[in-house]
């Protein structure tokens, strides 16, 4: 059975099921909505029980599909991209129970949300150039509706911005995926053959990394064109925030690993030590600019941007380490940072959509004491902080200390990017500590504590934030079989 294949188009089946015979009924759609993203998570489980090879791309699945121009439809996984698929597939699975709440036009905003899937794995899964292009592109489109139609007071400016941001910054990789198809001989789009033998050398090279760096910084994103994410995320719905945060911000720290490091890698190593700089300034921006916000939902935002930063950081120090040891480390504490920060700040992104639909503010200012009426919502948030700030024992920790030794080992006026946890535990703790603690106002006594539907949401995603962080190797041996071997 390809099972890549019916794992990437079964959430567009199930769009077209409830564009078929649930466009009149809510609880028909997101009941559609569910059932289509719970069978796509058994596919990527399935996927994942097929594993990866020591070398390559693993469960390739392709066909001819504009032969005279060197296009097919070609999807596989390897060890980086398949933790990423399966962390799609769960994210979309848990957004789609929480969103079962949206009565207003229902299935509209499931056909969206299951047509945004299928390109986020075919993002994640695209082994031809132009294939990723379109797959990357769409996804863009859904989110777009997906804020601007059911977002908050100021969605209209924040989608438009989130879309003029990604689709101007897009267009340079357009470019740079003509440029490596025009340097491959014979022409193709087959990334394999991009990433075996660079197409690309001299200028050339130079050029396309900077259309890819451009592309790339504004999806992940890096200071200083990160400004459109804030506001994307504030006016987002919830599960638009979650899969926003958990997914899509991935595509741009995947691309640069797999186009920016492995297409271009000697003009990436040239301008590693730049790309270096430019992590440790996200990531110690996005902390300073976290712990001056007092909306939640904002402050987690800013953090999204410090933890990516991280990631960039990463894979700098793979570029311009001298062994593949140290090479490998650094990639693999880039990839399980990716996975991490999907599984925690999904969750924070939750409970303050939690907090928001109960209270209609997340000012920390208007809060106090909610620990005393609502204990589950608040001892969960609290879990979701401490694994954001790093606490070990929790998902980000064993994939930052992977990245903080490896940029030892390489660059250590580099490490100075530890700050950032400093920042995130004060910023965390103090939100902590003015959201649930202190006198609780008066207005907040009959709050209610979380219900059947929001554990059913949230609950996955603590544990495996407890999971991932006691006992890391199931992901990482995944994610090492291919790091191990990478020639760059």
């Amino acid at each position: 059975m390809p099972i890549v294949t019916v794992t990437l188009f079964t959430p567009l089946l199930g769009a077209l099921l409830v564009l078929s015979g649930g466009l009149h009924s809510a609880r028909r759609a997101h009941g559609i909505g569910i059932a289509t993203t719970a069978v796509t998570l058994l596919g990527a489980l399935a996927m994942w029980a097929r594993g990866v090879g020591p070398s390559g791309f693993s469960q390739v699945e392709q066909f001819a599909w504009i032969p005279s121009i060197g296009a097919a439809y070609r999807v596989g996984v390897d060890g980086i991209s398949l933790p990423l698929v399966l962390l799609t597939a769960l994210l979309f699975l848990l957004a789609a129970v929480y969103s079962a709440r949206i009565r207003e036009r229902a299935p509209a905003y499931v056909i969206l949300m299951l047509l945004l899937e299928t390109a986020s794995i075919g993002t994640f899964t695209a082994l031809d150039g132009l294939l990723f292009y379109v797959f990357f592109e769409v996804s863009l489109v859904s989110m777009y509706f997906m804020i601007a139609g059911w977002g908050h007071e100021d969605r209209q400016r924040a989608a438009l911005m989130f879309f003029l941001y990604t689709l101007l910054g897009s267009l340079p990789l357009l470019l740079a995926i003509l440029g490596l198809y025009l340097g491959s001989s014979p022409h193709t789009f087959d990334m394999r053959v991009w990433i075996a033998h660079p197409p690309l050398s001299g200028t050339a090279a130079t050029l396309a990394l900077i259309a890819m760096l451009v592309t790339f910084a504004v999806k992940i994103p890096i200071f200083p064109v990160h400004t459109w994410l804030p506001a994307a995320h504030v006016e987002a719905p919830t599960a638009g925030s979650v899969i926003l945060a958990g997914v899509m911000l991935k595509f741009g720290t995947y691309g640069l690993v797999r186009f920016a490091l492995q297409m271009t890698p000697e003009a990436f190593r040239a301008a590693g030590v730049v790309i270096l700089i430019l992590g440790v300034v996200s990531a110690l921006y996005g902390a300073f600019a976290a712990l001056a916000q007092t909306d939640l939902k904002r402050l987690v935002a800013y953090t999204s941007v410090n933890h990516m930063g991280y990631v960039v950081v990463a894979v700098a120090v793979a570029a311009l380490a001298s062994g593949p040891a140290v090479r490998a480390l650094a990639l693999d504490g880039a990839v399980l940072q990716m996975v991490s920060h999907g599984l925690v700040t999904g969750a924070l992104f939750l409970l303050v959509g939690m907090i928001q639909d109960r209270a209609h503010t997340r000012e920390t200012a208007a809060f106090g004491g909610l620990l005393q009426v609502v204990p589950g919502l608040g001892w969960a948030f609290v879990l979701a902080a401490f694994a954001s700030l790093g606490l070990p024992g929790l998902a980000h920790f064993p994939a930052e200390f992977q990245i903080f030794l490896a940029t030892l080992r390489v660059s250590p006026p580099a490490v100075v990017v530890v700050i950032g946890i400093v920042v995130t535990a004060a910023l965390y703790l103090r939100a902590i500590g003015r959201t649930f603690f202190g006198e609780l106002p008066a207005r907040w006594a009959a709050m209610a504590d979380l219900n059947l539907r929001e554990w059913l949401a949230v609950a996955p995603l603590l544990v495996l934030t407890v999971v991932v962080g006691v006992a890391p190797f199931w992901v990482l041996d995944v994610i090492h079989t291919t790091t191990a071997w990478l020639h760059l």
